[in-house]
């Protein structure tokens, strides 16, 4: 499976794809950082990194997407910034009928370390010895894209398995409720309809 990582950013959104192989095998196929300048109109911005985040669909052909979960920060104009930028990566897959996963920053934390509440540093160090590369991608939102990417891939068997879960038994449900059904038409068709 192929995945494109994405730390969304208004100012630098870092991309990361990752080839997964199996079990936990993984390889770093391109990553980098789209960028905007604050200086621009936000029209712009968001043309700006949404072209550049469609250049590397386009070239890379992910399978799937996968998004950092914007979460609450004391920033308000961060958060919209970043939810912004999630809404164009989204509408950007979504044309090109890629599924797009969204993981929250523990969740990638913890897959990648080991601890939900792993500094930067930390995931950094970790992506670097997982993907075997020579040096640390930097800035930090490259090495966040390439995570997301690996949590995504090491989850992906997990939240397939769930969902086909989920799904199987909300079909034993229908049957059930189906048998019940007609049990209790074939007890009233019986008994003419009266109650004992």
């Amino acid at each position: 499976m192929r995945v494109l990582g994405v730390d969304p950013g208004l100012t630098r959104c870092g991309l990361g794809i990752v080839d997964g192989g199996r079990g936990r095998e993984a390889d770093c196929v391109a990553v980098g950082v789209a960028r905007s300048s604050a200086e621009d109109e936000l029209a712009s911005r968001l043309l700006a990194v949404g072209d550049e985040v469609e250049r590397w669909m386009d070239a890379h052909r992910p399978e799937v997407v996968a998004i950092e979960r914007v979460f609450s920060q004391h920033n308000v104009r961060t958060v919209m910034g970043t939810a912004q930028i999630s809404g164009v990566i989204a509408l950007a897959a979504a044309r090109r009928e890629l599924p797009v996963v969204f993981h929250t920053p523990s969740e990638v934390k913890a897959a990648i370390s080991g601890s939900g509440r792993a500094d930067k540093n930390q995931v950094t160090t970790m992506i670097t010895k997982i993907l075997g590369l020579s040096s640390a991608p930097k800035p930090a939102d490259a090495a966040d894209a390439l995570a997301l990417a690996v949590c995504h891939l090491w989850r992906a068997p997990m939240m397939d398995r769930l969902a086909q879960a989920e799904a199987r038994a909300a079909e034993l449900a229908r049957n059930h409720r189906a048998r019940l059904k007609q049990a209790q038409q074939a007890t009233q068709a019986r008994t003419g309809g009266k109650k004992k």
